[in-house]
């Protein structure tokens, strides 16, 4: 039959005060699970009738209180707990829960348990006596006489146990003694309060300081506090959890937690890859004579761990995405996943425009499909700083030792926090071709390093594995005329008059562009590849040509002289043959295919009408001779049309 009874007369029968039996119920779990009667091996139980509360099962005390609380009367609520509760408070179950006890046992330290197993043993051993005839007081004289313990402190022992089973005596024979503490002055539930609040803090402020302030406050409150070590060892008893979140931060909390182990075997060669950038700890010296930091944009292999494609620039920008999106499809092939962060490089419309999950920017119906969404790549985003989801972060990490600390960048490198500069820190600057030469090498290094201890190389290189599996793996290729997608796009260059394009200061030129000379056109280049070719568009976007390079020679450099002065007469003749294979008539030929045109006689007119001139021209021998004929001036004056204009008289008037 189970008992019920109330924290404070267990703190009345262990004489602590109720603070500290809270604390201790908290500690061991005294209330756990369901309330009884939901659960029929509930351990608790609401209380009835004023205040309400929290009634416990007798069983779930420790055997020191169960001791304490034999022969007492406790009222909990407001009956005798020895009495039979109310109806249905009967549990069948008897005694203490085998497993909660063992619960409690196992957190105790091995003296303890020890200690336990040794009286369980005693206990057998009146047992044996006793049921092999000797009477029970002898037996128990005799083996408290053979274990040099009193007699009373053997049957004490044996009344803990009770009817419990045999195997289960050392659970109920260890001892849950809290030493001292239980004994100390309690702390004020305000005081605790105050305290506890004030040192899990983000400015993680000393013990010391707290204290001084919790006395501060005492003094003016009247409070009566314990020893400081005592508060400061209950600061110290907090979880470890909740003192890492209040005093760290989330950040260090989630450190606390384990990683979650992600499986890559599951993937094939190139059939995802993660992209990141990395903004090296080395001051370059720019083609321009700036000085900086540069970025890279690198792709890894999510399978291998292999680093398939990187760009170097000053920032992480869109172009620089693009273009080492275009040397992975260019070189592997396109991927089928790819994990990155919502970087602004990354994010932009034009590498991931028209994915779904894309939230960086406002999102536009009329938005282009970025690259990544032509190629068919389904785009995962990540958490930016998060080397869990992309592994990448993991070989940046091996560049900051490997690569940035190369001794052809001794000098030039910065440290990897404002705290670590070295003492050379700014002495030197590398040229961004020493340092993209370095890099590269170093990347080399990286990929073919043996003795890789990952889940899928098995102390293989990277290259190893990403090469066994991309032979044998289904990888998605593209044609030339797609390659020419992540190439950087310059619109409304006009061509000039020989057709050649200068575009940052070089010149293009190919036989194709005459035929565009003097228009605007777009050209498709690699900025960092200038010296081979461009790809030359008509404003429509339909492909022209690949226009190639033609490179400056010095004033004096005959071979370059003579070298341009036989392409051009190469070009010439070829001209004079497409010319002379166009023309297969001579001239006399097509002038005897012309026909002969005669001339038309004139026509007759059938309406004559008469000019009228300005009599104002005539000579005045000529009008008079017109008047003086009666004939000609009845001609002249035909109809109402006629108007004859005399010249002016002597005075101006008209005559």
């Amino acid at each position: 039959m189970t008992q019920w009874i109330d924290l404070t007369t267990v703190a009345r029968a262990l004489r602590v005060s109720p603070r500290a039996i809270q604390l201790r119920a908290r500690r061991e779990n005294w209330v756990t699970g369901q309330p009884w009667p939901v659960d029929a091996t509930g351990t608790w139980r609401r209380r009835e009738g004023r205040g309400g509360g929290v009634l416990i099962s007798t069983a779930v005390l420790p055997p020191e209180a169960r001791l304490h609380l034999e022969g007492a009367a406790p009222a909990g609520d407001g009956q005798a707990a020895a009495s039979p509760p109310k109806a249905g408070d009967q549990v069948a179950a008897a005694p203490a829960p085998a497993g909660e006890m063992w619960r409690r046992y196992e957190a105790l330290p091995d003296s303890r348990k020890a200690e336990a197993e040794k009286r369980a043993a005693l206990l057998r051993d009146v047992e044996r006596l006793a049921d092999g005839g000797l009477p029970r007081n002898a037996a128990f004289a005799m083996v408290a006489s053979q274990a040099g313990i009193a007699d009373r402190t053997l049957r004490l022992w044996r009344a803990r146990v009770g009817d419990a089973p045999t195997h289960d005596w050392p659970a109920c024979l260890v001892s849950h003694y809290v030493g001292a503490k239980g004994r100390e002055l309690e702390l004020e539930p305000e005081a605790w309060d105050l305290i506890r609040s004030d040192w899990l803090r983000l400015e993680q402020p000393t013990f010391e300081s707290c204290w001084r302030r919790l006395e501060l406050v005492a003094d003016e409150k009247g409070w009566q506090l314990p020893s400081k070590k005592t508060v400061e060892r209950r600061l110290l008893a907090l979880p470890l959890s909740v003192r890492t979140a209040g005093r760290q931060g989330m950040e260090a909390l989630k450190r606390l937690y384990p990683a979650q182990k992600r499986d890559r075997s599951m993937f094939h060669a190139l059939q995802a890859v993660n992209v990141d950038g990395h903004k090296w700890d080395v001051m370059v010296k720019w083609s321009d004579g700036t000085i900086g930091r540069p970025m890279m944009v690198a792709f890894q292999d999510l399978y291998s761990g292999k680093m398939l494609s990187w760009r170097i620039d000053r920032t992480e920008n869109a172009e620089t995405v693009r273009l080492a999106i275009g040397d992975l499809v260019s070189t592997f092939g396109v991927p089928d996943l790819c994990w990155l962060d919502n970087g602004r490089g990354f994010a932009s419309k034009w590498i991931t425009g028209g994915s779904p999950t894309r939230y960086r920017f406002k999102v536009k119906d009329e938005d282009p499909a970025g690259l990544l969404t032509t190629l068919g790549v389904e785009i995962h985003w990540t958490t930016p700083y998060s080397g869990q989801s992309k592994p990448i972060e993991r070989a940046f990490r091996d560049f900051c030792s490997d690569i940035a600390k190369d001794p052809r960048f001794a000098g030039a490198w910065t440290g990897n926090n404002p705290m670590a500069k070295p003492e050379n820190y700014g002495s030197k600057a590398v040229p961004i071709d020493t340092f993209m030469a370095v890099v590269a090498e170093g990347i080399a290094a990286h990929n073919a390093r043996p003795g890789r201890r990952t889940d899928v190389a098995q102390g293989q290189s990277f290259d190893e594995v990403f090469l066994a599996s991309y032979q044998a793996a289904p990888i998605r290729r593209v044609t030339a005329e797609q390659r020419r997608l992540w190439l950087l796009a310059a619109e409304g260059l006009r061509a000039r008059r020989d057709g050649s394009i200068e575009l940052l200061g070089n010149r293009y030129w190919t036989e194709a562009l005459v035929d565009h000379a003097q228009q605007k056109l777009t050209v498709r280049f690699d900025p960092q590849a200038l010296q081979t070719e461009v790809h030359v568009y008509r404003l429509d976007g339909s492909y022209i040509c690949a226009a190639p390079v033609i490179e400056a020679a010095g004033f004096a450099d005959v071979q370059k002289a003579r070298e341009h002065a036989a392409a051009r007469g190469q070009y010439l003749k070829a001209t004079r043959e497409q010319l002379a294979a166009e023309k297969v008539l001579t001239t006399e030929q097509v002038a005897k295919l012309l026909p002969k045109v005669e001339a038309p006689e004139p026509p007759e007119p059938t309406v004559v009408r008469p000019v009228f001139g300005n009599l104002a021209l005539v000579p005045r021998q000529d009008v008079e001779a017109i008047e003086d004929d009666e004939e000609d001036r009845g001609m002249l004056n035909v109809g109402k049309f006629l108007t004859l204009v005399r010249p002016p008289n002597e005075n101006g008037a008209d005559g």
